[in-house]
């Protein structure tokens, strides 16, 4: 039941709007669909812990301590490491239930929605700059959805289905200017798992269950729509053109072609409506758009891809999301869909996939199961007396590279310079030159948080167009962090940053304490402390200048590069 599935957002460091009528198909659909819940009266977190158990095969890792779990909760949610005060004040805090009540009130908060802005967009367009619709447009968007009750069925068929028509309109760029073969392919990876890039021109070589025809078949839904421009009010618009639904294709390999209509890949044709002539429109061409057909393939997609019916969707949406969570989906590459890649634990996904849709795909409802789980808050230190686990088994956190704007936002908050970086804006009269800036011909720094962005997101992301699905350390991400003269600038002391603070302090002992909690989130121990009071007796001369080395050393410091 279970043949195929796959892909997750971060591997391990060693992861339509629709009218009445849809939403009583989708409520029929899932009156005959729903697939049995296995443990249904049993609490989520508990139901996955024991899968989790029960396929361990050998000792699980304790449960994360209170600092490593605030931080992890803290980056997951937020997108940043909390501040030292926090940290502090989370440790001190002796209420039984104060992790659960961290999650309910990071997942209502506002920066719960703009780190999720930045994931979802990030995992959606691959950091490409896709139609007319601007990224701040696209982030408001995202970001009111993830504010309300974000139901993910919901958001998938306003991407599918967008027109730029109505308040949906920042939707649009999901599908960019309408071009067929990429759109077709991000549907299949992103909303089922299934990488059909080859199955393009023919049927893959080494996935037999991939064929040329699941390719064909979900293009058919999409071969009628393109960008339109209204005369009106110069805006573009993404429109279907009536045409056939019948897509003719053939293999490079053979000399015979063959013909599919609209499908989801491994199921049925669609039957599709016949209109007599006169009948085709439901609104007459206006403002140099064309007219609107009565059926429009795309919003049969969104139905059909969307629907309880088609469980497949709500095993990817699962994997993915908790890939995002514990470092790898439960199954792994999440690009590869297929029966000979069984997930590691086939009755977990499974299960969670039912209650996902029974949640009515309630988005924050599947994080919360997630974060409350022993398997998520379990430590990343291994068991004891175990050398090694396999990443598939969960039996300890995985370690996971925070992603470009959790590592700015990260430095800029453990440096005490967030605020004052974020409130930068460009100078209109001065062109920064990011290309110079990294050649060394530009000397200014750059004047905007914009610009500073840019330059993470260069420095540590892919290249526009590539999934960030696999962590790529490189060495000049190890010199950036060691000797960039913007990092090292937020180093110098300036009202009310960190080595500023720092200096202010007189014992080794509350600088200690005030460098851990500010930069790795956690008290120093014994060894930590008396290494700092070492480095400053040594030091005493340059005093300021050594508080800001022992602050670049931990800033460089594997811990604070990942999340753990």
């Amino acid at each position: 039941m279970l043949a195929d599935f796959g892909l997750p957002l971060f591997p391990p460091a060693s992861i339509m709007s629709s009218g009445m009528k849809i939403t009583r198909l989708l409520a029929l659909t899932f009156t005959l669909a729903t697939p049995f819940l296995p443990g249904v009266d049993e609490p989520t977190p508990g139901l996955i812990d024991s899968h989790i158990a029960a396929r361990s095969g050998g000792p699980l890792a304790p449960r994360s301590d209170d600092a490593e779990f605030f931080r992890r909760a803290q980056l997951d949610l937020a997108g940043i490491i909390p501040r030292g005060s926090a940290v502090r004040a989370f440790l001190e805090n002796a209420a039984t239930d104060k992790r659960r009540d961290l999650i309910d009130e990071l997942l209502e908060s506002d920066e719960f929605a703009r780190h999720w802005s930045d994931l979802l967009s990030v995992e959606l367009l691959k950091r490409q700059n896709l139609g007319k619709i601007s990224r701040k447009e696209w982030h408001g968007y995202l970001f009111a959805c993830l504010k309300k009750t974000p139901r993910w069925d919901t958001m998938v068929r306003e991407m599918v289905t967008a027109t730029g028509r109505g308040p949906e309109r920042p939707a649009m760029k999901f599908l960019g200017a309408g071009g067929h073969r990429r759109m077709t392919e991000d549907i299949a990876l992103l909303f089922l798992g299934m990488d059909l890039e080859c199955a393009r021109c023919h049927d893959h070589p080494s996935v037999k269950a991939w064929t040329q025809a699941d390719y064909w078949g979900l293009y058919a839904y999409l071969g009628w729509t393109k960008a339109a421009t209204s005369s009106k009010d110069k805006k573009e618009y993404l429109v279907e053109v009536l045409g056939k639904t019948e897509i003719e294709y053939q293999s490079v390999f053979e000399s015979v072609s063959d013909t599919t209509g609209p499908r989801l890949p491994g199921l049925r044709e669609k039957a599709m409506p016949v209109l007599g002539e006169g009948e085709e429109f439901s609104r007459p061409a206006e403002n140099g758009l064309p007219p609107v057909p009565k059926f429009l393939p795309r919003r049969q997609l969104a139905i059909d891809l969307t629907s309880p019916a088609n469980i497949a969707f709500a095993r990817n949406s699962v994997n993915r999301f908790w890939a995002r969570l514990l470092g790898r989906g439960i199954v792994h590459p999440l690009d590869q869909v297929h029966p000979r890649n069984p997930p590691s634990h086939p009755k977990l996904i499974e299960a969670l996939a039912g209650r996902f849709i029974a949640k009515g795909f309630d988005l924050k409802w599947l994080l919360r199961s997630i974060l409350l789980s022993d398997a998520y808050q379990r430590s990343s230190r291994l068991p004891a007396k175990t050398r090694s686990v396999e990443p598939r088994s969960y039996r300890a956190a995985l370690p996971r590279p925070l992603t470009p704007e959790q590592l700015l936002h990260s430095i800029l908050r453990a440096t005490g310079n967030l605020d004052r970086v974020k409130a930068l804006k460009a100078d209109p009269a001065e062109k920064f030159d990011r290309k110079g800036y990294f050649t060394g011909s530009h000397r200014n720094l750059p004047g905007s948080y914009d610009e500073i962005r840019a330059i993470f997101i260069q420095t540590f992301g892919r290249p526009p167009g590539e999934p960030e699905t696999e962590f790529v350390p490189g060495l000049n991400q190890s010199l950036f962090l060691m000797n960039d003269r913007l990092l090292l600038s937020w180093l110098e002391p300036i009202e009310g940053n960190l080595v500023h603070r720092l200096a202010a302090l007189k014992t080794p002992g509350a600088i200690a304490g005030e460098l851990y909690l500010s930069v790795l989130s956690r008290l120093p121990d014994e060894v930590e402390t008396a290494e700092l009071e070492n480095y400053l007796e040594e030091n005493h001369r340059r005093r300021a200048a050594a508080l800001g080395e022992l602050a670049w050393a931990l800033l460089n410091s594997t811990e604070f590069r990942l999340n753990h």
